[in-house]
């Protein structure tokens, strides 16, 4: 238990440190949040869609009888405590653009299926990996963006925390 405290203690010095010392300003969203429980949201928005896997894909479903993709999105924010738009125009609209390169987890990924609206969301989980309701007759479900598909369809991502 000392270790682990200890070990705790460190990190949050660590992080302290880097953000005085030069390592970049937080953006003032990502500054003033929380930890819930111990976990920051971005944590709590990819555990929160990671157990959604499997669950039914259902038009209009935001619970866990059912999502779509938008309606995953804001389930996972709902339960970190951070109030979204329910549809993927809304959250297209909210989110701070960050270029690829700068993905973290629990960023959001808009993608253009049917042009010409951008029609598809889902939650980035690092590793080049996103967690997503597909379609109807899917369920939730793991994507990777070095798949040729959603590489192409891919538009642009943002940060909603």
């Amino acid at each position: 238990m000392k270790y682990a405290l200890r070990l705790a203690g460190t990190l949050v010095l660590v992080t302290v440190c880097a953000q005085l010392f030069g390592c970049g300003t937080l953006p003032r969203e990502e500054a003033v949040t929380t930890p819930l429980h111990g976990k920051t949201p971005a944590v709590v928005v990819v555990q929160t869609a990671r157990q959604q896997i499997g669950v039914p894909y259902r038009y209009g479903g935001s619970t866990p009888k059912g999502f779509d993709c938008s309606g995953l999105v804001h389930y996972a924010y709902q339960r970190a405590g951070i109030k979204v738009p329910r549809t993927t125009g809304g959250l297209m609209r909210r989110a701070h653009r960050v270029p690829l390169s700068q993905l973290r987890p629990g960023d959001v990924l808009f993608f253009r299926i049917a042009p010409p609206k951008i029609s598809h969301v889902g939650l980035y989980i690092g590793g080049s990996r996103f967690v997503h309701a597909p379609s109807s007759g899917k369920k939730v479900s793991y994507a990777s963006l070095k798949n040729e598909y959603w590489k192409h369809h891919l538009v642009s991502a943002g940060r909603l925390y």
